[in-house]
């Protein structure tokens, strides 16, 4: 189903497995390709695995404050009529993530009060995401065309990050 111009939306960003819209769809019901903005950037934020996720039985990612790091993701335009599926695949009732509202970039237009979400529980280390998780958010990465350089660093970050913890 697609929105209609009468349809109220909220724009969030994603960036970990939701970048991937194919794996959004299974959660959401319904394709989102068509609600894809597209890359963003949001300052002053870095990515960690500072969450373990007992339905993946792996890492899954997070953001947190850094005045030195930017996070690359995806902006959505999503209808009113998904949020509460959104806040069911991250958890929220469970306490596992929580809404932030962020201001992302894209070229030279600016997204205030956009939805994402932040882990509530940060373990103390970060603990390695499983190969499916991995390959999620790759595919969602260059699906949504983030730049090459940021894809290749999330690429590394995340096999150093597995390769360390396997040793």
């Amino acid at each position: 189903m697609s929105p209609t111009n009468t349809e109220s939306f909220f724009y969030y960003f994603a960036y970990g497995s939701c970048m991937c819209p194919v794996d959004l769809k299974r959660s959401l019901k319904e394709s989102t390709h068509h609600y894809i903005v597209g890359p963003v950037t949001l300052k002053a934020h870095r990515l960690s695995f500072h969450y373990y996720s007992r339905k993946r039985q792996c890492g899954a990612l997070d953001i947190s404050p850094d005045p030195q790091s930017e996070v690359q993701g995806v902006l959505y335009r999503l209808p009113w009529r998904l949020s509460d599926r959104l806040d069911q695949r991250e958890g929220v009732h469970q306490g596992n993530y929580r809404h932030q509202w962020v201001s992302v970039n894209s070229h030279d237009r600016h997204y205030h009060q956009v939805r994402t979400y932040v882990v509530v529980q940060k373990s103390s280390v970060e603990i390695p995401p499983n190969d499916w998780y991995f390959e999620v958010v790759m595919r969602g990465a260059t699906t949504c065309k983030l730049p090459e350089q940021y894809c290749w660093g999330l690429f590394n970050y995340m096999r150093n990050l597995q390769i360390k913890t396997a040793c």
